[in-house]
């Protein structure tokens, strides 16, 4: 297998400590608004934007981000190329694989929007076939630029976590990659929706979680019955296509546009909260509505999509048609199976032209087309009988692939500021150095703002107990002053304790910026836990994935051992499945949040440095953020080291009832270790009790026992959670109790590894996605929910894990992707699967 390679830069040392010296000594924040014009020395300004040129190293944001690969600019030289955009005068071009990275400060959804106009000179664009990926999610597939000039816009929605974001391009064979502009910036809080209806084109519908977990790609926005609206008139600097030539109707003769010259009244909103963000101006003072009502009028919008796809549909409206309130009303159709009332006044109660949006997941089935229609009401009271929509919006669920990729080479954007350095000369170093001292060395922590506080327990002393050379390699960007922490907890007040472990205790806390913590403190001055606290930081500092639990800081300052967590709202998985009065997770729920869990640990064990075995898998370890989102946890107990075939003698650690019998026995420790311990967490999942309960009698005391006990004499069933009782698709629960059975075999080596494991879920899901209510001539086996429950499966393909040296995605030499796991190398499904 052929493993992208990345060719590093090679500094001399001084050259490095002059540009580290020079780094420092320049006021450093970091942004979360990138804009850059590729290939470029210089900046652009276009529509209210400053795009920096990515040769550009004097501007301030040229430090947040960076380039890696071979790759060289070019220069439109064609003026009558049909663009006068700045923007499109440029492009870097990619002969090998090659990324973009951006540090990112905070976890939010972003716009992530990719610009190929494919001019001809001196390089033919138009011949260029590439993949682009992001630390994460696929977002193009053999991506052509044959036809990007007259769509130049790729624009994404992208769950980003703090810390290093890539944007990577892949050529295809001996082709080439090329981009002439990127745009990266946090959309609003709530621009997608974590919820929405689900509606399946045959009508079924229930409601979708977790949407923001997923990646989008916008394919349609209009506005409906007004004009385009470029980048300069909207807030967000969106496109929004007119309806002009009607390109997009079943039946347009039957349609007039109307406007209207007031404001659209945002804050009349009863609702929900809705600015310009939501969509502009012209969006709701434009409309369609249905020239003729004197009959059964409608009007339809039919749309080509991927077959089998999810996309999240958002309507738009803003009654500028009626003259007085509460006279209209209408019915809103999705296919021709799902219908529900339009009433726009319950939005704006008695107020007039009120925006208001609704968003729908709808799956496209095998047609191709996706239908939007309104029509007259079933109500007969209503005195005005007509209908209208002012805009529509359509973004493909593109998935995610739970790998998060990362480059660890010096970046070539950085050469630029070091010949600027060492042009400054010796003197320059001196004076630097001694700032380096000054700021670094005679730094004194931070006072503490409040007089009132009580005394630490536990001493005075301010000395780290982790003396140089006790942590290798340790983060200390990441150490944090005790009285910061103190401050976040108001001094670990009692009424913000929201657990306590083996480590200790577990505070809520807020930082002064308003990031929300999670602080886990050790009896201070204890002395106890140390192993724990040193494995949990060297782990924790050197990955970083979606579904692992980001350590923000910790601080050893006072006798004292914290650790610092992004907070997670919804607890852990324990506290949903029993002994808590939190209402019962659906199955989809929970087959999701072992999905998740999967993935974290499948990057542990292949996708980080040299791999790492949890050691202490179990539901108190899996936490759920507020879109129950699942990460893994507490890496206390960690082992890191290669993972082969070779095991790996240690001490026996971790809990009683998830322990690896053969781990126990032998006292040697591999990966299929953990896996034994997730067999027993979806156990817990599936039948909602603990891993061990001494309050039953003996033969039912150990979960995993008992189950399968239960599952040889044909009894699983009774003992499963009785909340999903008439929930579960049997075949997806048969697929379920097979990965578990697999999972706590008592041979190692005759258990699936986690992308193994990983896969078998997904498809679990899938059955329970396709096992929606359909119509008797229905296959009951497919459904248009398929590729929405696991879009990596069926729509991308697989991605190796093998990614020690590199951190990116293994290529063959066909150009396909693979997974290491023999299974996924077995579904290379193309992109019209």
């Amino acid at each position: 297998m052929e493993k992208l390679q990345f060719h590093k830069i090679h500094l001399p040392p001084f050259a490095a400590l002059l540009f580290l010296l020079q780094f420092l000594s320049v006021a450093y924040s970091l942004t979360d608004n990138y804009f850059i014009n590729c290939g470029s020395a210089t900046n652009a300004n276009t529509d209210f934007r400053n795009f920096v040129g990515d040769l550009n190293s004097s501007d301030s944001i040229s430090s947040s981000f960076s380039f890696t690969g071979h790759s060289s600019a070019v220069t439109n030289s064609n003026q009558s190329s049909g663009t006068s955009s700045t923007l499109y005068q440029t492009a870097r071009i990619f002969r090998s694989n090659s990324s973009y990275e951006f540090d990112i400060p905070n976890n939010d959804i972003y716009f992530v929007r990719l610009h190929f106009f494919a001019f001809s000179t001196p390089t033919d664009l138009s011949t260029a076939l590439f993949d682009v990926w992001t630390s994460g999610s696929s977002l193009l597939l053999n991506f052509t630029g044959k036809n990007s000039s007259n769509f130049p816009i790729k624009e994404f929605f992208l769950p980003i976590s703090p810390g290093k974001f890539n944007v990577y391009f892949l050529p295809r064979g001996s082709s080439f990659a090329f981009i002439n502009a990127i745009e990266v910036f946090p959309a609003n809080d709530s621009y997608i929706p974590d919820e929405a209806k689900q509606i399946s084109s045959a009508g079924s519908n229930n409601t979708y979680r977790g949407l923001r977990s997923w990646a989008l790609q916008t394919i349609y926005r209009i506005n409906v019955g007004g004009p385009k609206i470029t980048p300069e008139n909207d807030t967000l600097w969106r496109n929004w296509v007119s309806e002009e030539d009607d390109i997009y109707f079943d039946k347009s003769g039957n349609a007039t546009t109307v406007s209207h010259p007031s404001e659209p009244n945002y804050e009349g909103n009863v609702r929900e909260s809705i600015s310009e963000s939501t969509a502009p101006t012209l969006v709701y003072q434009t409309a369609a509505k249905p020239k003729d009502t004197s009959g059964d009028f409608n009007l339809t919008w039919s749309f080509n999509v991927d077959k089998s796809a999810g996309y999240l549909v958002r309507v738009h409206f803003c009654d500028i048609i009626s003259e007085s309130a509460n006279i209209l009303n209408f019915s809103l159709h999705v296919y021709n199976n799902f219908s529900m009332l339009i009433d726009p006044y319950e939005y704006g109660g008695d107020q007039l032209a009120v925006p208001f949006y609704i968003d729908f997941v709808v799956y496209s089935g095998d047609s191709g087309h996706l239908n939007i229609r309104i029509g007259p009401s079933v109500d007969t009271s209503i005195i005005l009988n007509s209908a209208f929509l002012n805009g529509l919006e359509i973004m493909k669920i593109l998935g995610n692939s739970g790998i998060t990729l990362r480059l660890q080479e010096h970046k070539k954007k950085n050469v630029f500021i070091i010949i600027g350095s060492i042009l400054g000369g010796l003197g320059l170093i001196c004076i630097l150095v001694a700032v380096f001292f000054l700021v670094f060395r005679c730094r004194k922590p931070k006072s503490i703002e409040t007089s009132d506080w009580s005394p630490l327990p536990g001493g005075g002393s301010s000395h780290s107990r982790m003396t140089e050379g006790t942590i290798p390699n340790m983060n200390l960007g990441l150490k944090m002053p005790f009285s910061e922490i103190q401050l976040a907890t108001k001094n670990f007040d009692v009424k913000l304790r929201i657990g306590k472990g083996g480590f200790g205790i577990v505070y809520k806390g807020t930082l002064k910026n308003g990031t929300k913590i999670a602080v886990k403190r050790s009896d201070p001055g204890s002395g106890q836990g140390l192993p724990e606290f040193q494995t949990e930081i060297m782990v924790l500092s050197k990955i970083r994935h979606r579904h692992l639990v980001s350590l923000i800081g910790y601080c050893d300052e006072r006798s004292e051992m914290i650790l610092v967590y992004e907070f997670m709202a919804n607890g852990t998985l324990r506290d949903h499945l029993y002994a808590s009065d939190k209402p019962p997770l659906s199955w989809k729920q929970r087959l999701e949040i072992c999905i998740g869990a999967a993935r974290g640990l499948h990057y542990l064990h292949k996708g980080s440095a040299g791999g790492i075995i949890h050691r202490d898998v179990k539901p108190t370890n899996i936490l759920l953020d507020k879109s129950n989102v699942a990460k893994v946890a507490d890496f206390g107990l960690s082992k890191s080291g290669p993972l082969d075939d070779t095991h790996v003698s240690t001490t026996v650690k971790g809990t009683i009832g998830y322990l690896d019998p053969e781990y126990f026995k032998s006292q040697q420790l591999t990966e299929k270790s953990d896996v034994y311990s997730f067999g027993v967490v979806l156990l817990e999942v599936l039948c909602a009790r603990p891993a061990i309960d001494s309050t039953l009698p003996r033969e039912q005391a150990n979960l995993a026992e008992w189950a399968m006990l239960c599952k040889n004499k044909g009894l699983l069933e009774d003992i499963i959670d009785p909340s999903l009782k008439d929930q579960i698709d049997p075949n997806s629960l048969r697929k379920f109790i097979e990965t578990t059975e697999k999972c706590l075999q008592e041979c190692g080596t005759d258990r699936p590894t986690m992308g193994d494991i990983l896969w078998d879920l997904e498809y679990a899901l899938q059955l329970q996605q396709t096992a929606m209510p359909r119509e008797p001539h229905e296959d009951s086996t497919i459904g248009g929910s398929a590729a929405l429950a696991m879009p990596n499966v069926w729509r991308f393909p697989s991605i190796s894990m093998s990614i020690e040296k590199d951190d990116m995605p293994a290529i063959m030499d066909d150009g396909s992707y693979t997974r290491d796991s023999e299974v996924f190398s077995q579904l290379k499904a193309d992109a019209s699967r």
